[in-house]
């Protein structure tokens, strides 16, 4: 208890951050950079974390506003609170970064991976490669004699069961792609 009777970091109304700022507690965080479109601003970004030795479990960019040369990082990272803290304290002070955005903190947000899975079989293993493609809403994006490639979104844990289940009829290959996210508020 404080001097003031008020249990620590009790309420999220309050105006001050009555949480401890130390923890040695591993977090996952997805940050939002906006940035310039142009040559390097990649390089100078994933520069910050691997000078630093922060991991990247995950990374997209994409263009998101062709007229003003802006494009959108999405990186998905882990560390402490205070890491993650230095981490968006660096990234906002880079030249050509216009905003960092932690979507973790700032609100509910979507979260959605893409995945390819090439799975090579013949008779009864097709078919049930195919059933559980329908189950799991995967898409059939390339068919040969011997294999079939599908395309699947959703969570982390949505592409991993399929994985799972796709490995004993023949799964050969996986490409996946990071993670990408948007904040749900308006």
């Amino acid at each position: 208890m404080s001097p003031l009777n008020i249990k620590q970091g009790s309420t999220s109304h309050s105006a001050y951050n009555l949480r401890p700022t130390f923890s040695d507690v591993q977090e996952r965080h997805t940050l939002a950079v906006v940035v310039e479109n142009e040559a390097g601003v990649l390089a100078r970004v994933i520069g910050l974390f691997s000078g630093r030795g922060y991991n990247i479990e995950s990374l997209t960019v994409a263009e998101v506003d062709h007229k003003g040369h802006r494009s959108r990082i999405t990186v998905v990272t882990t560390g402490t609170p205070q890491v993650i803290e230095q981490i968006k304290a660096q990234l906002d002070r880079m030249v050509p970064v216009h905003e960092v955005h932690d979507l973790t903190v700032e609100g509910p947000a979507v979260e959605r991976e893409l995945a390819l899975f090439k799975v090579a079989g013949t008779g009864n293993e097709r078919i049930e490669a195919l059933r559980l493609a329908e189950i799991f809403r995967a898409n059939v994006v390339d068919s040969t004699l011997d294999s079939f490639i599908f395309e699947i979104t959703g969570t982390s844990q949505k592409v991993d069961a399929f994985g799972d289940l796709m490995r004993p009829l023949g799964l050969k290959e996986i490409a996946r792609t990071g993670i990408a996210a948007l904040s749900r508020g308006a």
